[in-house]
């Protein structure tokens, strides 16, 4: 029987491969017969269609991760974002049914051809990882999955600080290909991508409000259209860190200065509390200054902020110094002119509602009639150089006592008359003290109506000043 002939062949041949380790090959995979398939005959230095006339649609769709950092001074926004493209080969298509009903596949980025699609903005090459691969349906779908670190040249308004919103742009384009070859769409719906915050990082110091988005055609000195799709990043900074480190302090001091008022105008205290204050917000200031943005283009409204305060301080310690000033030194001084007695301690009182008003002009009664009692006291100094008591004295002055003690009686009224010029004197210079105090008093009260009457313009300056800058940034913050 020919079986029983070649039965003993076909043993040893078995058993020969089994002693040397020989085993038949598999099947080859289907990932690499397909991979084989795709990439034997693939040209990836043309756009991949059949048809020249054919224009290839590119959808791309972005999502904000991460605001790395704002740099204000050189006008650059970092950002952290997921990149998608998605667009049609048609040179990769296959027929699943033959490669064991696989329908996708992830291909080497630099096997194949993928557009040449970047960013306007682009100032610097961020460190973005890099993804080798890509992932292709049987329909010849590719999809481009890569996250990119985003350096790009963004117009940044900081005169809002710390209440700003920026607003920056991400124009993506072809650089070589116009709109008949590469065209460029949304992969998503615009509500979608404008609200779509999942994957962002929410935990520092700018907070993403919405990413829109935009298609236009443009094209260069009357060449042919290109295709470009924006997207503008509307981001956000958060204040409360600034608020507390810049506005409180300088708030502080501000109170502070307008507490101060409040010591006699008639002491010198006021004046170097107000110096120490100028000073403490100056060294405020210098430590400040590294935190506020820096630009060539524009201030900060809180810059400005400082710099007012600044001068409010300054005009404070004026007022202070000039109504010391005032107050002092009475010695040298005349009588309150009238009209200024008229304006200050009537009409200003009335119009300050200063409760001890009727003091002012009591004491300014009493004060012009002094002043006249002492010009009549003068006067009657002047004609009697010497007075008695007694009327036999007076008497014997005139000549009625004997011619013998006359001598005597010249003598006593020698001595009598040098006690009574003594006494005159005395007199003289208690009136004029007095007098002199009587015009310290007038000017000590015009000084107190007069910083009453400053004091309340300046808290009026300082509360109009701050309601204004107040409302501005509440009007900001809520836009």
């Amino acid at each position: 029987c020919p079986c029983v002939r070649t039965l003993p062949l076909s043993l040893p041949l078995l058993a020969g491969s089994q002693r040397g380790g020989w085993t038949p090959e598999p099947s080859e995979p289907a990932l690499h017969r397909l991979s084989h398939y795709l990439l034997a005959h693939y040209q990836k230095g043309t756009r991949p269609v059949r048809d020249w006339r054919t224009t290839t649609n590119v959808a791309i769709d972005l999502m904000v991760y991460a605001i790395l950092s704002v740099d204000e001074k050189n006008q650059v926004l970092t950002t952290y974002i997921w990149y998608r493209q998605h667009w049609t080969d048609e040179f990769l298509r296959w027929d699943p049914a033959r490669f064991d009903n696989l329908t996708q596949i992830s291909l080497p980025v630099e096997s194949i051809w993928v557009p040449d699609i970047l960013i306007n903005e682009f100032v610097d090459v961020g460190k973005s990882p890099h993804v080798p691969y890509v992932y292709v349906s049987h329909h010849g779908e590719v999809q481009n999955l890569k996250p990119i670190q985003v350096m790009t040249a963004c117009s940044l308004d900081i005169y809002n600080f710390p209440f700003d919103v920026q607003n920056c742009s991400l124009t993506f384009t072809s650089w070589l290909h116009n709109i008949r070859d590469i065209n460029l769409s949304l992969w998503r719906q615009p509500e979608l991508v404008k609200f779509d915050r999942s994957v962002f990082m929410n935990q520092g110091e700018w907070e993403l409000l919405y990413v829109l988005s935009h298609f236009q055609e443009f094209s260069v000195k009357s060449s042919d259209n290109y295709a470009e799709m924006k997207f503008y990043l509307v981001i956000r900074r958060r204040p409360l860190f600034y608020t507390v480190s810049l506005l409180l302090p300088s708030i502080f001091l501000m109170v502070m200065d307008i507490v101060g008022f409040y010591l006699p105008p008639n002491s010198g205290e006021r004046v170097s509390f107000k110096i120490t204050l100028l000073l403490g917000y100056s060294v405020f200031l210098i430590i400040v200054s590294d935190t506020l943005p820096a630009t060539a283009v524009g201030t900060p409204l809180i810059g400005i902020y400082f710099v007012v305060c600044m001068a409010l301080l300054v005009i404070s310690l004026t007022e202070t110094i000039l109504i010391v000033r005032l107050v002092h030194n009475q010695d040298l001084q005349p009588h309150v002119p009238e009209w200024v007695k008229h304006l200050l301690l009537e009409r200003a009182t009335v119009l300050l509602c200063i409760r001890d008003r009727k003091k002012f002009t009591q004491s300014t009664t009493q004060s012009s009639d002094v002043s006249r009692q002492a010009e009549s006291n003068d006067s009657t100094a002047k004609l009697t150089p010497y007075s008695c008591e007694d009327p036999r004295e007076c008497g014997a002055v005139g000549g009625t006592r004997p011619t013998l003690g006359f001598a005597g009686r010249a003598e006593g009224s020698a001595v009598l008359q040098g006690v009574l010029r003594e006494t005159t004197a005395i007199r003289q210079f208690l009136e004029k003290r007095e007098e002199f105090r009587d015009v310290a008093r007038e000017w000590l009260q015009v000084g107190y109506v007069l910083d009453v009457l400053l004091f309340r313009a300046y808290l009026a300056a300082v509360l109009a000043y701050s309601i204004t800058l107040g409302t501005l940034w509440s009007v900001w913050r809520d836009a």
